[in-house]
């Protein structure tokens, strides 16, 4: 992937700000140069500490108000439990709509965190994923236009229609991390979606017949001060250490809060760039173009207006500019 191709992003963590400040936010993107943002789509933070979760469409309609040219994607939804695909498809429409051909819906299986709400029981992987692919099928058949009535192995609609399309649909990314979820983005996403410069399921994505951008969301802590850095990534974002399948199968934020307790300052310090240096930040970015990935997007912990905004101006995005 060369420079040329890479389009760079900042993340919107709905787990640590209110709507308004979300929405500020993608404004000072926009003006500090950013290419797209993305604003991920969960019904609860992973610990009590990052304190916020608001209703992320709610939030997307407001960021079309207060925005022009930039391009927004959601990373991701699950349309599987905790919504009908139905209706996920109606606020997609009228998403796509207002922000008018700046919009990417990314999608996954979920995890039980977010998706458990509504008492329904949580499935293995494999049945998630087929849940996925028939929701993100209904969906399609409803951006179509025209009356759907689907009976399928999950999901049943009866004679719905949307009435306000976009002139143009928005891509749909699959997110993906196991052989099975590859395979699927491969054969039914517009893109793929993952965590970090994960070159291992970029490589399977392609193999398997998959085309189109590459998301990858790269954290850090910038902070004047490296100690206040690391703490503070270490409070408020300790959910970035924690292996395998425990994102996807803990219920509450109560278990996360039990769980990063096993995760020490250090492992997170040794896992993304934190403190003052920009070099370990520009060092990322160019692991995640290496990797395969052409939409890179930073997340900040804490507040990106607090410093980080500018510094990306000023120095980040002129060192990976070509």
């Amino acid at each position: 992937m060369s420079e040329q191709d890479t389009r760079y992003g900042l993340t919107l963590s709905s787990e640590e700000h209110p709507p308004a400040k979300l929405v500020e936010l993608a404004r000072l993107a926009e003006e500090h140069d950013f290419d797209f943002v993305s604003i991920s789509d969960h019904y609860h933070p992973w610990i009590t500490a990052q304190g916020h979760s608001p209703f992320v469409w709610t939030v997307l309609g407001a960021i079309a108000q207060v925005t022009a040219e930039i391009e927004v994607g959601v990373g991701v939804t699950c349309p599987t439990t905790r919504t009908h695909p139905a209706v996920v498809a109606h606020v997609v429409a009228t998403t796509a709509c207002l922000l008018d051909g700046r919009f990417t819906w990314g999608v996954g299986s979920g995890e039980a965190l977010n998706e458990h709400v509504a008492g329904s029981r949580w499935p293995p992987a494999p049945v998630r994923i087929e849940m996925l692919v028939e929701a993100v099928d209904v969906v399609r058949k409803l951006l179509d236009g025209g009356s759907v009535t689907h009976r399928g192995q999950y999901y049943t609609v009866e004679d719905a229609r949307l009435f306000d399309l976009p002139d143009q649909l928005p891509p749909i990314v699959f997110s993906a991390f196991g052989e099975l979820a590859t395979e699927a983005a491969a054969e039914h996403g517009d893109g793929l979606w993952v965590t970090g410069p994960d070159a291992d399921v970029i490589e399977r994505f392609h193999a398997a017949g998959g085309s189109g951008p590459v998301w990858t969301q790269l954290s850090l802590c910038w902070d004047p001060d490296e100690e206040t850095a690391i703490e503070r990534a270490h409070r408020v974002w300790p959910n970035s250490g924690l292996p395998g399948q425990l994102s996807q199968d803990l219920r509450t934020v109560a278990h996360f809060e039990q769980a990063v307790q096993l995760v020490t300052a250090e492992q997170i310090s040794g896992s993304l760039p934190c403190g003052p240096e920009v070099g370990p930040i520009i060092e990322s970015a160019a692991r995640a173009r290496k990797a395969g990935a052409d939409h890179i997007y930073f997340h900040q912990i804490g507040d990106p207006a607090d410093g980080f905004l500018d510094l990306w101006s000023s120095e980040i995005r002129p060192e990976l500019d070509p």
